[in-house]
């Protein structure tokens, strides 16, 4: 399994590190602290702080650390045990032990919520500092200012590390959160694409065991209801097709795009059976996919005439240096919870349903797939003059000569 960024950065610090759960047993340790201490991480991994402590574990030594890290998790913040003994056993003697002495640092690892999930232990060894002996250039107070300043850099370095660390573990929860999210989001959009697939597959087979079993069936009439059918199989695999190619990111090809002559085009090949008011500035150019485009302007006049009660009205303008599309219809308009939920694959409102039961769900998700596959935005809002319906707008990037 590939190590996390996380966990590279623990292994690379060249300060010996630990990191021990709540409960003071060995999570994690890095190379630095193999060196240091003398001790394996099969031999330190998943023990306690007490089973490491060679004769009575209730010895100083045993009982200064565990203080020490019990403030850590009382106090929530960094303890430093100054000039601390713990004696090492000598390497290829078992059982003989070397006197060593060290300031060791304790530091609280808080989750997101600020919760303390571990303790990080940098044990610094300054045997050479306590064993020297003073001469006429040094005295005692000297050392234990030369010890202070040791320990200070060591703390500062420390709680770089910790921050790091810290940061890395954030990025990777992100990232862990956004990829739970993903997998739901793909389980669900097959949950949806099953559901509205079997709808048609079921009709097609219906129609075709009657027809089987009823000699004297209409044969032109099986044959039409099950051609609708098989349409209605091959829009929901073409929009799904068609998603996923704008979901992965397939290019396409780009070229500046007259915006107004564009919705003027699908206007006419749409031909809406409502009332349309149209408010089309010259001269509003994009760089765009024109299949692309076409079709996101296509299904926002569909959805347009789907709802409306008589009237849809359509304006392209530039606005805060963007090209604007909008449409809006004089329908029931779009509750505020559903005005993203629209967006969502195979989401219909009941009314939807209602007024158009051979619809996909999908002319929504794929028009705002195209306008952010071009730089762009696209947001379902109430009519900005508050009258009844709902308003559709996008917003695209001017083109750049």
């Amino acid at each position: 399994m590939a190590k996390t960024e996380a966990e590279v950065l623990f292994e690379a610090v060249a300060a010996p590190l630990a990191y021990l759960s709540v409960e003071l047993v060995y999570l994690k340790v890095n190379r630095a602290y193999e060196r240091t201490t003398g001790r394996s991480r099969e031999g330190l991994l998943g023990r306690s702080v007490a089973e490491l402590f060679p004769g009575d574990e209730a010895g100083e030594e045993y009982l200064a650390l565990l203080d020490s890290m019990e403030r850590v998790l009382t106090d929530r913040e960094t303890d430093i045990m100054a000039v601390h003994r713990h004696d090492v056993e000598e390497p290829g003697s078992p059982g003989v032990l070397r006197e060593r002495y060290w300031n060791i640092t304790n530091t609280p690892i808080f989750d997101e919520e600020g919760k303390i999930v571990g303790i990080l232990n940098q044990p610094q060894e300054v045997t050479t500092f306590v064993r020297r002996e003073p001469d006429s250039a040094e005295f005692p107070e000297e050392r234990v200012e030369t010890l202070e300043a040791h320990m200070l850099a060591q703390t500062s370095q420390l709680h770089e590390v910790n921050q790091r660390l810290r940061r890395a573990q954030v990025k990777e929860r992100r990232v862990s959160d956004a990829l739970r999210k993903a997998v739901q989001e793909q389980r669900e959009a097959v949950a949806d694409a099953s559901h509205d697939l079997r709808g048609p597959l079921t009709g097609l087979l219906t129609r075709l065991q009657v027809a089987l079993d009823d000699p004297d069936a209409d044969p032109r009439e099986t044959l039409l209801a099950t051609l609708q059918d098989a349409e209605r199989l091959g829009d929901i695999v073409g929009d799904l097709l068609e998603l996923a190619r704008l979901e992965a990111g397939v290019p396409a090809d780009t070229e500046p795009v007259d915006l107004p002559v564009l919705v003027g085009g699908e206007l006419v090949h749409l031909a809406p059976r409502k009332t349309v008011r149209t408010h089309l500035d010259v001269g509003v150019i994009v760089d765009a996919s024109r299949v692309r485009l076409a079709r996101l302007v296509g299904n926002l006049l569909a959805n347009a005439e789907r709802h409306a009660a008589s009237r849809i009205e359509v304006a392209v303008l530039v606005r805060d240096r963007q090209a604007v599309l909008e449409v809006m219809d004089d329908g029931p308009g779009i509750p505020d919870p559903d005005k993203e939920a629209v967006f969502r694959r195979f989401y219909r409102r009941a009314d939807a349903r209602r007024l158009d039961p051979g619809g996909t769900g999908l002319g929504l998700p794929i028009a705002r797939q195209i306008a952010e596959s071009h730089g762009g935005t696209l947001q379902a809002t109430d009519r900005p003059d508050d009258l009844p319906g709902a308003c559709l707008t996008l917003r695209l990037p001017l083109h750049r000569p």
